[in-house]
């Protein structure tokens, strides 16, 4: 029993609650009409640490009026629990969360706690704060989409094309989105001669990344043929395909999309690194890095901007969310090779923690944390009416 009167559920069906007449005897109460929200946090990919942050300041935002949250956590060996020292802190008030969820608890079925949820009368809405492999890439999606249930963020064909760069990359050219050069390859193509072949390609130095992965894990800086080497062998340590880029000088622009089927840019931002590039300590360890909202690069690019990165969620099929991030070269630049915004990557569940772009630019444009929440819950049961319509014949 918990202090408000409220029994725990610990299957995941959320929270049932007794009302008592002056006499003592039980009475029936009226339905909780508050939407049940199950947060999914935690994951088996090497951002595991960034999503249970992310999980943390989005259940301390969640309004209790609205949603009875259902905190998940799920260990980095693939374990799903209810997570029980979320839901004590829940319990006592949202000002007991810590700035990091254990993911830790009594351990749950993934498809009794679905079809549990599935089965409840009241509306149930799927938030998983995944990041990277497992989670943002279409499988946790595929889950959810199997049991009937709405989800915050992109669908299934979305979450695994924008996971995978070089795939992405690939969508992206025939959609005509201005890219950095690039090259993808998997380590079944690795030869001894490849790097040479790279760096003739595309010139030093280079980046190279994962093809699966986020937040900077596992991307280098490679300024000669030696350190490609290596850097490729970091990369292949974390995914099996690779993306090598030219290296951009040139600032980095990130953009914060929101919507459905009409997507809304907020006003772009800048990263200004405080390391070499926009490292995964530079994101969450060193705190060198600061974000300009709105990006100095003058009205008409921040135009430019918003549009082109609406034009790359459609190309994705994005819904929901994403960050679109770019590359741009000044085309006044005389130096440079004022190319103007090149893509770099599109990410499908951007952080929510407190140094994160993503609501850094939407409440720049006036809309806060809590309502940002609204808005993904609200188009998490748009899109699933329309997509469940169309697939009832």
């Amino acid at each position: 029993m918990t202090p408000n009167g409220t029994v725990a559920d610990m299957t995941g069906t959320g929270m049932q609650r007794l009302d008592h007449d002056a006499d003592g005897s039980d009475a029936p109460v009226p339905p909780d009409e508050r939407i049940n929200l199950i947060v999914l946090f935690g994951g088996e990919s090497a951002e595991h640490d960034v999503s249970c942050t992310t999980a943390a300041h989005v259940l301390a935002a969640a309004d209790p009026a609205k949603y009875r949250i259902t905190p998940v956590g799920i260990s980095t060996d693939g374990r799903w629990a209810i997570a029980e020292a979320a839901v004590a802190a829940l319990e006592a008030g949202t000002d007991q969360l810590p700035g990091r969820l254990d993911p830790a608890g009594s351990e749950v079925s993934p498809t009794a706690l679905l079809s549990a949820a599935a089965d409840e009368p009241a509306t149930t809405v799927v938030m998983p704060l995944l990041h990277g492999p497992m989670g943002e890439d279409g499988t946790v999606q595929g889950l959810v989409e199997l049991a009937n249930l709405p989800y915050v963020g992109a669908g299934v064909l979305a979450s695994a094309v924008a996971m995978d760069k070089a795939m992405a990359k690939e969508v992206l050219n025939s959609a005509g989105i201005p890219q950095a050069a690039f090259r993808a390859f998997g380590e079944h193509e690795l030869t001894p001669f490849l790097p040479q072949d790279i760096a003739d390609e595309l010139g030093l130095p280079v980046f190279v990344k994962p093809a699966n992965m986020g937040s900077s894990v596992g991307v280098s800086k490679a300024r000669t043929i030696e350190e490609l080497r290596d850097a490729i062998d970091l990369a292949l340590s974390y995914d099996e395909m690779i993306v090598v880029e030219e290296a951009v000088v040139g600032k980095e622009i990130e953009v914060a999309v929101l919507g459905n089927l009409d997507p809304q840019a907020a006003t772009p931002g800048e990263i200004v690194p405080g390391d070499d590039f926009y490292s995964y300590d530079d994101k969450y360890v060193s705190d060198q890095s600061f974000a300009v909202i709105p990006a100095p690069v003058g009205d008409d690019a921040l135009a430019e901007a918003k549009e082109l990165a609406i034009r790359t969620y459609r190309a994705l099929r994005c819904e929901g969310l994403s960050r679109v991030d770019f590359f741009w070269e000044d085309p006044a630049d005389p130096d440079g090779r004022g190319r103007g915004f090149l893509c770099n990557e599109v990410n499908t569940m951007p952080g929510f923690t407190p140094i994160s772009m993503f609501p850094k630019m939407w409440i720049a444009d006036g809309v806060t944390y809590p309502e940002i929440i609204d808005r993904l819950i609200a188009f998490a049961l748009e899109r699933h009416g329309r997509r469940r319509r169309n697939t009832k014949h």
